[in-house]
């Protein structure tokens, strides 16, 4: 397996991060773990957005702080995947969207890329001190189903969601 790490995002990264987006919305795929950068117009916008986010004096109206980090291959430096660490849960993301959302882009994906990120981020909430946390799929998402259990993710339940079910893991750190 190639070595990956986790970096907060930085400008040094600024056309890598621009192409990751851009390769998302060229397959019509969701951004998730991205941190909201589906819908930054400037990119400067996103980044003071993480900025704010990462704090609980600052976090932004509605949502929850976070740390969002870039899924870096280290053999060449590349952006394969994006993970967001969400600190705490509000009601939504008790239900649907969980303390961990990330993506891996279509062009790096059946690599073993997303069970490594997530791997890495369960050390970074460990570090956080979260005891335990959530982690929501699709169901029809199989493969992040797959990466989830292959972490430890132990299946609660399955939620309605719009047109498709949520599925709710959780995983024991502690």
């Amino acid at each position: 397996m190639t070595e990956l790490k986790l970096i907060v995002p930085t400008l040094d990264y600024r056309d890598q991060i621009l192409e990751y987006k851009n390769e998302f919305i060229k397959n019509s795929d969701s951004l998730d773990g991205t941190a909201g950068l589906a819908n930054a117009v400037k990119l400067e916008d996103w980044f003071a957005a993480l900025q704010d986010n990462a704090s609980e004096k600052t976090v932004r109206s509605g949502l929850v702080p976070a740390s969002t980090f870039l899924g870096i291959r280290v053999q060449d430096n590349k952006i394969v995947g994006m993970i967001d660490i969400r600190r705490r849960l509000n009601d939504y993301l008790l239900e649907f969207g969980g303390n961990i959302g990330y993506s891996i882009r279509k062009s790096e994906r059946k690599k073993g890329y997303a069970k490594e990120m997530l791997r890495l981020a369960l050390e970074k909430c460990k570090e956080l001190h979260l005891a335990k946390v959530l982690i929501t799929c699709s169901k029809s998402n199989i493969a992040s189903a797959k990466t989830i259990i292959g972490n430890g993710g132990i299946l609660e339940n399955e939620v309605p969601e719009g047109d498709g079910i949520t599925q709710r893991y959780w995983i024991e750190l502690i």
